[in-house]
């Protein structure tokens, strides 16, 4: 890779070599960047931005590129924003660009391009560069664009078990998003992060059981866990048999870690012991209902 400026400008440095035309040429001239770009010494990787070396892109770079090819007022979004913010687990093949609702798709073809009439000050950061959406923001988008269900929940959940945001700010992202997909799913994972008791579908499960025939449990009650988080506790005393719906996934390793060796322990000197997330009794009842049968059916119990 060849680096020509010497010392740079505090601009190229700041976007890691990484210009539009017209900062090049009010930096350096016209002439030197057709010159450069003539002579390979610079790369044009799109129409309309400049890269004052002829190596190729890191990510970072081409995240520049990716924004710098987009109008004026456009941000990253989604994952391409989340990275630059610490946010890990995650990969796209692309870099996500939100612009303004009315501007034309760009020509960069590198780029994802989504749309929004939400790009003001609560919603991209005034300060970070390059400019990218903020954290709940990012994430809410990230989820909502998401296919498949269980990854779109993951992602809300790892945004703030990574500490990059909080559930106050997440619902407010929401709440000013407007109708988007996977909505109700994420309104239900912010309430899980929280982990809160709102955030335990005792409702579901119920509808499970008796949907099934299942006999009512000798006891059934949410319980806080070491960690200050909610579980319900269901208990089938005569079937010698137990089970536990967990609003949150246990991402983290030392938590998750005491909560088996815990399980153990249940299992060695007290019932049998089923466990479920709260996305698997909300979502994925017809499992569910099944293992609960044949655990039940383990114990004794019959239709």
């Amino acid at each position: 890779m060849t680096l020509l400026l010497d010392p740079p400008h505090p601009t190229v440095l700041e976007q890691l070599g990484v210009l539009t035309t017209a900062q090049a040429e009010s930096l350096y001239s016209r002439s030197t960047v057709r010159r450069n770009i003539a002579g390979s010494r610079w790369s044009r990787p799109v129409r309309g931005v400049v890269v004052v070396h002829n190596g190729p892109l890191t990510p970072d770079q081409r995240d520049w590129v990716a924004l710098l090819s987009c109008p004026r007022g456009s941000a990253l979004a989604g994952q391409t924003a989340l990275r630059w913010d610490g946010f890990d687990g995650f990969d796209e093949p692309q870099p996500h660009v939100v612009l303004r609702e009315g501007n034309r798709r760009p020509l960069n073809t590198d780029v994802v391009p989504h749309f929004s009439t939400m790009l003001e000050e609560r919603d991209v950061h005034p300060l970070l560069r390059p400019r990218r959406t903020r954290v709940a923001r990012s994430l809410v988008d990230f989820a909502a664009w998401q296919d498949n269900r269980r990854r779109a929940r993951a992602i809300v959940l790892s945004g703030v078990q990574q500490r990059l945001t909080n559930t106050h700010n997440l619902r407010d992202a929401l709440s000013r998003r407007g109708p988007c997909r996977h909505r109700a799913l994420i309104v239900q994972s912010i309430l899980d992060a929280a982990g809160g008791i709102q955030s335990l579908p005792e409702r579901d499960f119920d509808l499970i059981r008796i949907d099934r025939g299942l006999p009512p449990p000798t006891r059934q009650a949410v319980a806080r866990r070491n960690d200050g988080k909610y579980y319900l506790d269901v208990e089938w005393l005569e079937y010698d048999t137990a089970c536990e719906i967990h609003g949150i996934p246990h991402l983290r390793v030392p938590q998750w870690d005491a909560d088996l060796l815990r399980a153990n322990e249940i299992t060695i000197v007290g019932p049998r012991l089923i466990m479920f997330s709260s996305y698997a009794v909300r979502h994925e009842q017809t499992i569910v209902g099944d293992q609960l049968e044949r655990m039940l059916g383990r114990g004794g119990w019959s239709r």
